[in-house]
């Protein structure tokens, strides 16, 4: 099955940020399907609102290393893997220098890139952009428009309540035609219809270890996104599912590999990468990780 690794990019792991191309390299090799990266603008020391709606947020989250930059790098030293953003925190960035980054890459990877949104839950990080943390979702989806907007039109212009983009020559054309595909992160029911209704992906997320009721949570939130589409007039065979698999202290890799095993048996979805941040440390820990990893799921 298609088996992907997230770029280390996060806590330790970013202090070694000179060998994500290396790390890049060989984990193409070695048969990875997919690579890649998530935002954090900042941790803040006193959080309003905690990771996943705790009261804390993780020490890795300390250190992050740039999201565009590190894809570029990724893009710039394979050939193969698919590129892609789970997730960008869409109303941080305004959509003309956005559409611009992604087009890059896009362009940069020879049409590799998967554009993975979503609206996040740090107040802290909408403070720090500048950028209100009410109607979020609303934001989202009118920067998504405006992104489509500018990748298809020319000269190109969108006005929104909350987005704006002037009327301007857009004439730098990402390879992929009409555009990368957009994703979207979402549980909740306003997000998951969003994906249904407008999305080109689904990024739903596991956890190892997880719960046993994971695989049925996941088929029932397919279904929803599903009955959005066919509401919509949309095909929802049109809607890919890529599943994040987070992966907690302590986990061993027969956890990791056996829970996507299973789900892939018991929902049917065959998309999974694998991020390794809490896991291991250093970069070559999660290479030799990821190795053993496709020998036995790639």
């Amino acid at each position: 099955m298609p088996i992907g690794f997230a770029i280390p990019q996060l806590g330790p792991q970013a202090r070694e940020g000179r060998e994500v191309p290396r790390f890049a390299r060989e984990v193409e090799r070695a048969g990875a399907h997919s690579l890649w990266v998530g935002d954090r603008l900042l941790a803040a020391t006193r959080p309003k609102v905690g990771y996943r709606g705790g009261t804390t947020i993780p020490a890795e989250f300390d250190a992050v290393l740039d999201p565009f930059a590190v894809l570029t790098a990724a893009a710039a030293v394979t050939e193969r893997v698919r590129l892609g953003t789970n997730v960008l925190v869409a109303p941080l960035y305004r959509p003309v220098p956005l559409a611009r980054a992604l087009t890059t890459i896009d362009v940069i990877s020879g049409g590799r890139l998967v554009a993975g949104l979503g609206i996040g839950w740090s107040p802290e990080e909408y403070e720090a952009a500048g950028v209100p943390f009410d109607h979020r979702g609303a934001r989202l989806q009118e920067t998504i428009e405006a992104l489509r907007t500018i990748w298809t039109s020319d000269p190109a212009e969108y006005r929104g309540r909350y987005v704006t983009v002037p009327e301007h020559r857009s004439s730098l054309d990402p390879v992929q035609r009409p555009h990368p595909p957009i994703h979207l992160a979402a549980f909740a029911p306003a997000g998951i219809a969003r994906v249904g209704r407008y999305a080109d992906g689904w990024l739903p997320a596991l956890r190892v270890p997880g719960n046993a009721d994971q695989a049925r949570f996941l088929r029932r939130m397919r279904q929803d996104v599903d009955a959005a589409a066919e509401s919509a007039g949309r095909d929802p065979s049109d809607i890919e599912t890529i599943i994040r698999v987070n992966v907690e202290h302590g986990a061993t890799e027969a956890q990791i590999a056996e829970t996507i095993e299973s789900t892939a048996a018991d929902t049917g979805f065959e998309d999974y990468f694998i991020d390794l941040m809490y896991l291991v440390e250093s970069v070559d820990q999660v290479l030799d990780t990821a190795q053993r990893l496709l020998r036995r799921l790639g």
